[in-house]
């Protein structure tokens, strides 16, 4: 049970922390990213937690690609499939049907460095 709260929380982390960025730079948030920032966020927490011996930048990697993976997954059925339009990338460089880029897969592996630090902030204050 303590698992499960455990990671309600940094859901709820995640979900709060992404929306709020999103707004602050965009303007707005769909309700999606706020599901998708939730997942994201538990997924680079077991990244930092599972892999804290292995190098902060080979640990930022993981983290840009498990990202950028889940952005593609929720790209395609968001806005491919239900056609939503939450947001599209085809007029970026090196796209994938417009769903991910180069470009924002940099952006998530400088992010991955205060995420790490903060989860690992989390997990001291959790244990």
């Amino acid at each position: 049970m303590k698992s499960q709260t455990q990671y309600g929380i940094l859901f709820l982390i995640g979900a709060i922390g992404y929306s709020t960025l999103e707004i602050a730079f965009r303007g707005y948030t769909h309700w999606t990213m706020v599901l998708t920032g939730g997942v994201c966020f538990c997924f680079l927490y077991s990244i930092n937690e599972h892999f804290q011996n292995i190098a902060l930048w080979k640990r930022c990697l993981l983290g840009a690609a498990v990202i950028t993976g889940v952005e593609f997954i929720v790209g395609c059925i968001v806005n491919l499939w239900f056609r939503w339009n939450v947001w599209d990338y085809s007029a970026l460089p090196m796209h994938l049907f417009g769903q991910i880029c180069i470009l924002f897969s940099a952006l998530w592996f400088f992010l991955c460095i205060p995420i790490f630090f903060l989860s690992r902030k989390i997990k001291n204050n959790i244990h």
